[in-house]
C-alpha cells in the first residue's frame, strides 16, 4: 500500500495545493465546469491514478456542470465503467445534459443528488453543415449518438426506451426534480 501524498511545513505548496492533495488522499474529484476535453482529461487522470492503487476504496465524484461535449462525456463514462473501484457521484448545483449522463453512470446505490439541484436533459443536438452526402452522414452520426444515450439510460435507470424518449429525450428540454431522478432510478438518494 502506497502512503498518502504528504508535504512538509517548508513546502512551497500553497493552500490550494494542500486542498488538492487532501482531496486526492480522500479519493475525491470535482467536475465543476463545462464537459469538454480539459475537464474530462482531469477526471480521467484522477480515475487512472486511483485505479493504480491496490486497496479497494470508494471514489467520490462531485458534479456541478451545465453539460457540454457528449464524446468527452462518453470517454469519462467508459473510464468509470473500467474502474475497479466503486464511484459515488454527488450531484450539486447544476447537472444538465452530458453531466446528467455522467452522474447516472456512478455506481448504483452511490448516486446522491441535492434536493436543490437544477436538472435538465435533452435530445442530442449538433449543428450540421456541408454537402448533401455530408449532411446525411452527420445525421447518421447523430442517430447513433442519440441511441447511445438511450442505451446508457436503460443501463443506469429503471426506464425503458419509450419512457426515456418521452421523459428525458423529449423534443423540448426536460427539466427534472430530484424526486423524479429518484423515481426514474437515475439517482439513489436525495440529500
Amino acid at each position: 500500500m502506497k502512503p498518502p501524498l504528504e508535504f512538509d511545513s517548508v513546502s512551497t505548496f500553497n493552500a490550494y495545493d494542500r486542498i488538492g492533495v487532501d482531496l486526492l488522499n480522500n479519493h475525491v474529484h470535482f467536475l465543476t465546469s463545462e464537459i469538454e476535453t480539459h475537464s474530462i482529461t482531469d477526471a480521467m487522470r484522477w480515475l487512472h491514478y486511483e485505479n493504480n492503487k491496490d486497496e479497494k476504496t470508494l471514489l467520490t465524484l462531485y458534479i456541478n456542470s451545465p453539460g457540454g461535449c457528449l464524446s468527452d462525456a462518453f470517454a469519462l463514462i467508459d473510464m468509470m465503467r473500467l474502474s475497479k473501484h466503486p464511484i459515488r457521484t454527488i450531484g450539486i448545483g447544476t447537472i444538465c445534459s452530458a453531466a446528467l449522463l455522467i452522474f447516472s453512470s456512478g455506481t448504483k446505490g452511490e448516486r446522491l443528488i441535492s434536493k436543490n439541484a437544477e436538472l435538465m436533459m435533452h435530445q442530442y443536438s449538433n449543428e450540421v453543415s456541408g454537402k448533401h452526402h455530408e449532411l446525411k452522414s452527420q445525421i447518421l452520426g447523430g442517430d447513433l449518438t442519440n441511441n447511445r444515450m438511450i442505451k446508457l439510460f436503460q443501463d443506469t435507470s429503471n426506464l425503458d426506451a419509450k419512457a426515456i424518449k418521452s421523459k428525458l429525450l423529449a423534443p423540448t428540454d426536460a427539466w427534472l426534480t430530484a424526486d423524479e431522478l429518484l423515481q426514474y432510478g437515475i439517482a439513489d438518494k436525495i440529500f
